[in-house]
């Protein structure tokens, strides 16, 4: 049982799964996603999965409900065609931000999503850099939760920049920023932020010293850009040197890459669980790969091996 593994994707970003293919010394698997007339999904599977441990690689990014519908249907289709078990492979979780219910009468879609991949027939999920860690619970299958941390790290580690200061835009994001502080030997400062309207912060207190420092800024996703460029500005006030930003997903909505560009950065490091080929990006925009990360853990997946060493 689930000797033949298989990796398949959709039209999401075929790019980070032929990677994620290449580092596993197999070929993507073989299907067509096209689209009726009407815009409705075809999806034709082109080889045999019987009895094969079936990965199914789709971020939910933008569209997003096209990318999503992309992924329950692949997952419906190699079920039918009778697959041994599927894993759905998510390295960026869309609707993860609705994940509680901070008014009345609004959904958690965040469990929508994790109740419809289940239903769709994945027996596994693997996600990376959850926008909130809580989400893991929200599977009733089995879920593994990477983290982009090593490969973002050792970039840093690599530039060897002196009197650093780890930043965290907000106070939600202070446990990510505090891991990334100690594995980098460096300082930890926090933004506090207060929301003016849906799409706009205002930062009112920075936590921490960073004058004459260095500073990283860490989050798990840039979306509108808001926030993280609002915190640079902050940083930057008070003194802080060269300012770097570090994000899993380059999301990179509404009119982000525009605040991007005029924020007094140095770098932006992102990742590839988010394309950003062909698109207006920074020109100082720096895209690292998970895939070799993403194919490491999809490897002990398959073999039945301990995935925890990945885990940071």
């Amino acid at each position: 049982m689930k000797n033949l593994l298989l990796v398949f994707s959709g039209n999401a970003n075929r790019a980070l799964a032929k990677r994620v293919a290449d580092y596993l010394n197999i070929p993507l698997g073989h299907c067509e996603v096209t689209r009726f007339p009407d815009g409705e999904i075809d999806v034709k599977v082109l080889e045999d999965v019987r009895g094969a441990d079936v990965f199914v690689l789709q971020p939910t990014c933008p569209p997003v409900n096209e990318n999503l519908m992309e992924l329950l249907i692949l997952i419906d289709c190699v079920r039918r065609a009778s697959a041994d078990r599927i894993t759905a492979v998510m390295p960026y979780y869309g609707y993860a931000r609705q994940d509680r219910k901070a008014e009345g009468r609004v959904p958690i879609t965040a469990k929508l999503i994790a109740n419809m991949v289940t239903a769709a027939g994945a027996d596994r999920a693997l996600t990376m850099d959850l926008h909130a860690h809580q989400i893991q619970g929200f599977f009733d299958i089995p879920t593994d939760h990477l983290y982009a941390a090593p490969v973002l790290v050792d970039y840093f580690r690599k530039m060897e920049l002196q009197n650093l200061v780890v930043v965290s835009p907000d106070v939600g994001g202070i446990k990510m920023a505090r891991a990334y502080a100690k594995r980098l030997a460096a300082g930890l400062a926090i933004c506090d932020k207060r929301r003016s309207g849906p799409t706009e912060t205002e930062v009112m207190h920075l936590i921490g010293d960073v004058q004459d420092k260095n500073v990283v800024l860490v989050d798990d996703l840039i979306s509108t850009g808001t926030s993280i460029t609002e915190a640079v500005r902050a940083c930057k006030a008070r003194g802080a040197k060269d300012a770097y930003i570090c994000a899993t997903h380059p999301v990179l909505a509404g009119s982000a890459v525009e605040k991007l560009r005029k924020a007094p950065l140095k770098e932006i490091v992102v990742t590839d669980t988010v394309p950003t080929d062909g698109r207006d990006v920074p020109a100082n925009l720096k895209v690292l790969s998970v895939a070799n990360l993403l194919g490491e853990a999809i490897r002990r997946i398959h073999k039945s091996e301990s995935v925890s060493s990945l885990f940071m």
